[in-house]
């Protein structure tokens, strides 16, 4: 028998419940204009899943939906406000934030758009400057 790890997540007021079945496809951190324009933050930790892993269980009806680009569709609860995820169909991955996730241990791998950073994060992690290249980006590194 195969043991899936389920993880159970929710907006800031709970109208919208989501799970996450298995292990992301990656984490880390994005400080690209966009994410800390929406996030209201420096920066925003991510994890990326695969879409089939990520299935709303309550308040369908409460998402509300809004694209800059085509590459990323933002989801958050029309209720309350607190955001969800993103839909990323250029990529086949939904980033779900890792701070509406519950119980979930979120082990970044790496930084992406670091060269946009408005908060410096000294971990020893890779800075990219952009995105890894199998992601279109050009998977150059910037210094700490």
């Amino acid at each position: 028998m195969t043991h899936i790890d389920t993880y159970q997540a929710r907006c800031f007021c709970g109208a919208v419940q989501f799970t996450l079945s298995g292990k992301p496809e990656g984490m880390g951190y994005c400080h690209c204009e966009s994410c800390r324009s929406w996030s209201a933050g420096p920066v925003n930790a991510f994890t990326l899943w695969k879409p089939e892993a990520v299935r709303v269980t309550q308040g369908a009806d409460h998402i509300g939906t809004y694209n800059k680009t085509d590459q990323s569709y933002r989801k958050w609860c029309t209720t309350c406000g607190g955001h969800l995820f993103t839909e990323h169909p250029g990529f086949g991955l939904t980033d779900v934030y890792a701070s509406v996730i519950a119980d979930f241990a979120h082990e970044a791998s790496m930084h992406v758009h670091y060269a946009e950073t408005r908060l410096a994060m000294r971990d020893g992690l890779p800075k990219l400057r952009d995105l890894p290249k199998d992601m279109g980006g050009s998977g150059l590194r910037v210094p700490e």
